[in-house]
């Protein structure tokens, strides 16, 4: 005898999985924090090392990686023997494509303004300011730790876009480059390493631009690099013939942002232009992970991810003219701009 066919069934199903995502994504996160795929490196372990290796309840841990093992991350050869998989190899600390410090940053901090999502979409307001009672970088400021969390999470997203900027576009024509909001300044070192012509500057928070992995970052451009600090929203470095601002613009209003641009407008060269890089929101309806980063951003800094015509608009406010948008990698683009 047949069952009779429950065509909601499947919708159920995915609906569970994307309602129980947090799962998912702790679980991955206290892999990522106690360094599992470090300690798999060199073979399959057992979890009782691994555990002692790790700080770790051995039983407990086998219940977190057995869970892993059965979204493929991790694998379990025998009882309680695991190995890396390529999923968890990214959890490694090691390579260069890691994605160890995002599942990190995600997790911590982040992850619980998200409990204040409801009460964002209900009043406009950010939910990190509401739990944590001050802004998310002056946060950061106060905590040294998540702060270096945060600038290695930036400079692995600039050590895969960085690449595809130098070759993708031509910076011969600018002698002076600024990275506004640049961090520790890889993708500036990058930029000024592809153009030997070029001096720089790095431009962020005195306590970010003043930590020693800025120092480390730049020191075979040094000679040619200038670390500046302050906030871009009262003033920016002058005499620059490029402005380059990576994932700087999604973290604000576009008030705020267009504080930012109205800055780099008044204080570049003239024949100076903007470059800005960002991801674009896909139209309505297509899948796309920028329209989950821009409730991120949103329950973090109160800011948003924009379609190209929003970023028209946006630099258009603050007296650019957009000249052309250059796609670099599958979700970021280099948005091109001059004075109006």
């Amino acid at each position: 005898m047949t069952r009779p066919s429950d065509p909601l069934a499947q919708y159920r199903a995915g609906m569970l999985g994307m309602i129980t995502g947090y799962m998912r994504s702790q679980a991955i996160y206290v892999a990522a924090k106690l360094g599992i795929a470090d300690q798999l490196v060199a073979g399959p372990r057992p979890v009782a090392d691994i555990a002692a290796k790790t700080g770790a309840h051995a039983p407990t841990l086998y219940r977190l990686l057995r869970a892993l093992a059965s979204e493929g991350i991790f694998r379990e050869l025998n009882a309680g023997t695991f190995e890396l998989t390529p999923m968890a190899e990214l959890l490694r600390s090691d390579i260069p494509d890691s994605m160890r410090v995002w599942a990190i940053m995600f997790n911590e901090e982040q992850f619980h303004a998200w409990s204040g999502l409801l009460a964002s979409v209900q009043t406009g307001e950010i939910a990190f300011d509401r739990i944590y009672g001050e802004g998310y970088f002056d946060w950061l400021g106060k905590h040294p730790d998540a702060s270096r969390t945060f600038h290695q999470a930036m400079t692995t997203g600039s050590a895969q876009t960085g690449p595809a900027l130098v070759r993708e576009y031509d910076f011969t024509p600018f002698d002076v480059i600024a990275d506004i909001g640049g961090g520790n300044g890889h993708l500036l070192r990058t930029i000024l390493t592809a153009n030997p012509h070029a001096r720089g500057i790095l431009f962020d928070l005195p306590h970010v631009v003043g930590d020693t992995a800025t120092e480390s970052e730049l020191h075979d451009v040094a000679d040619r690099c200038d670390v500046v600090g302050g906030s871009f929203f009262e003033d920016v470095p002058g005499g620059v013939d490029l402005y380059v601002l990576r994932a700087i613009l999604h973290d604000w209003d576009d008030r705020r942002c267009t504080t930012i641009l109205r800055n780099c407008r008044r204080a570049m060269n003239r024949g100076g232009r903007v470059l800005v890089l960002e991801g674009l929101v896909a139209p309505a309806n297509e899948p796309d992970f920028r329209k989950w980063m821009d409730l991120q951003v949103l329950a973090l800094l109160g800011g948003r991810e924009r379609t190209e015509a929003e970023f028209r608009r946006l630099l258009a406010e603050a007296g650019f003219a957009m000249t052309r948008v250059i796609p670099l990698t599958a979700d970021h683009s280099a948005i091109e701009a001059t004075p109006a």
